[in-house]
């Protein structure tokens, strides 16, 4: 089932009321991308599977608190497990500090984030360029992936992303 079918909001409510088939289902659509964004924070499968688990537990857990006014039942999930494991690579960062190589402090790029000015530089982006880095970021897609759902050579979505998070960082900045 493609994520444009796919009713996340009705199976976060599903989950809500118990129902733990809903839970299945938003995982089996899901984890794979989920997986992909752990792992490309904790640079580590097993870890980002453990990451994906706890992430699974906190939907379940907190589905009735799921807000639809405040995002998508999608974008809250992605944003559940990236901050699952930037807690993780906060609170490991000394033990960890020169295996996983985090361009930037993970607290300050945080900070940003919540301050909207992340969604400000997005924007400022062509938007075939802001749906490569969202689908590369977000969605956990590969840059494959992304070349083939865009139907655009995999050179040019390499290329895009790459100057995509230059201009992201200068914005930012």
């Amino acid at each position: 089932m493609s994520e444009t079918s796919f009713d996340y909001e009705a199976h976060l409510a599903a989950c809500a009321r118990g129902e733990r088939q809903a839970l299945r289902e938003l995982y089996v659509q899901e984890s794979p991308r989920l997986l992909g964004v752990a792992k490309r924070l904790v640079r580590d499968t097993a870890l980002a599977e453990d990451i994906v688990h706890d992430a699974f537990i906190k939907i379940w857990n907190g589905a009735a608190r799921f807000n639809p006014a405040r995002g998508s039942a999608r974008g809250w999930m992605f944003s559940l497990t990236r901050h699952l494991a930037l807690n993780f690579i906060r609170d490991n960062s000394r033990e960890i500090q020169g295996e996983i190589d985090v361009p930037y402090d993970v607290e300050t790029f945080d900070a940003q984030a919540h301050s909207g000015r992340i969604y400000h530089c997005l924007e400022q982006l062509e938007p075939a360029r802001r749906t490569c880095i969202l689908h590369a970021y977000v969605d956990g897609y590969s840059h494959a992936e992304i070349s083939q759902k865009l139907g655009t050579p995999l050179g040019t979505v390499k290329a895009w992303i790459k100057r995509s998070l230059t201009a992201l960082r200068e914005c930012m900045g």
